[in-house]
């Protein structure tokens, strides 16, 4: 791939989207803050003081509302800015909390739905992120007496939503990066379930200290829904960018990017991690390549060798639709202008795709 990606960085309340015209976002991954979480309550009462007041005074339903109402603003304007076709996608939490004497659930889920609904937006099956603990002590409420216990909150949302119709692909040179930008048969099988169990990543693109403070999700979250929802080339956008999780993402899979992120402190963790960008992109595509090794060999002893063949690496692949997948790795990473990165990239030969799976040591998700 001759042709690199840009990604810029914007210090600015999300809220503020001017340097995005319409029609110009082709995906949005991203995660807010959550309302009636706590440790977002200071964030959310800098933008509206009432919504401290109401906490103060106990009253759940209008800080909720109100938090939401902010919230509200910048799903507008992003929605007025993403092209026809093109996909949101959006990791919320529901809150259980205690104000005064009421203990309750806050669906944040649910009200961003409904926010969606009214600007047009067309939902789509959501997916379930679990997030499993196996503290003896999980339980909430009475313990082992009944009628006064609760059931613990251990997944997130991945709210998933189209503007418009289905997206469609006229020119010849958009056909041909959608057919690069495929993926494997069994990702897809794996992708595209309603339940997905990510707990991090062993790599330096995802600091778990980071993620604490920020409240921010894995990078395979990221990853996994830039390779469903957009093609190498389309332009990715979060508007709460936290530690840059989707802006790596969309540095790995060949993808153009708008960070915005409030935090100025989240700058200096951005220029960190950029510096493992190529390192990290080799290593997604080795694993993907093994880990398709390791399928194929399965595939092939319980049920029969694939149809297709790859004409560029000369592994068997089960759908013709993976035969013009292209895979890259990031070449050169450079900050051209503050806040703004620009990657390079190369094709993955037959010879490095070989390499590749032949080599043991392998980046792996938990």
């Amino acid at each position: 791939m001759k042709a690199g990606t840009e990604h810029r960085l914007y210090l600015r309340d999300a809220r503020s989207l001017e340097n995005l015209s319409t029609g110009e976002v082709d995906l949005v991954v991203t995660s807010p803050p959550y309302p009636m979480i706590q440790m977002w309550d200071s964030a959310f009462t800098s933008m509206n003081p009432d919504i401290g007041n109401a906490l103060n005074g106990g009253n759940g339903n209008e800080a909720f509302e109100k938090m939401h109402l902010e919230l509200d603003t910048v799903w507008g304007n992003l929605y007025a800015r993403v092209r026809e076709g093109g996909f949101i996608c959006i990791n919320i939490g529901d809150a259980t909390r205690r104000l005064g004497d009421s203990f309750r659930l806050y669906p944040n889920h649910a009200r961003i739905t409904g926010t969606f609904l009214a600007l047009g937006a067309d939902p789509l099956p959501v997916i379930l992120w679990n997030k499993p603990t196996n503290a003896p002590n999980k339980f909430m409420g009475s313990g082992m007496l009944p009628a006064g216990a609760y059931v613990t909150l251990e997944h997130e949302y991945i709210l998933l939503f189209r503007k418009g119709k289905k997206r469609v692909f006229k020119e010849a040179e958009e056909k041909m990066r959608r057919r690069q930008s495929a993926f494997f048969w069994e990702e897809r099988n794996n992708w595209f379930s309603d339940r997905w169990t990510l707990s991090g990543v062993r790599q330096k693109l995802d600091r778990r200290d980071a993620r604490d403070r920020s409240g921010a999700f894995p990078f395979e979250l990221a990853y996994r829904l830039i390779l469903m929802y957009s093609l190498r080339g389309d332009k990715v956008v979060d508007p709460f960018g936290g530690t840059g999780t989707t802006m790596f993402a969309a540095m790995v899979t060949g993808r153009n990017s708008i960070h915005i992120e409030v935090n100025p402190g989240m700058a200096g963790i951005i220029r960190e991690g950029t510096r493992e960008i190529i390192s990290v992109s080799r290593e997604l595509v080795k694993k993907r390549l093994i880990d398709h090794q390791h399928f194929i060999e399965d595939y092939t002893a319980r049920k029969k060798s694939p149809l297709y063949e790859h004409p560029v690496y000369g592994f068997p692949v089960v759908t013709s639709q993976e035969t013009d997948l292209q895979l890259q790795t990031v070449s050169k990473i450079a900050e051209v202008e503050e806040f703004l990165f620009r990657v390079e990239y190369e094709n993955v030969s037959r010879e490095t795709s070989n390499r590749f799976t032949q080599e043991t040591d392998i980046l792996r998700f938990d």
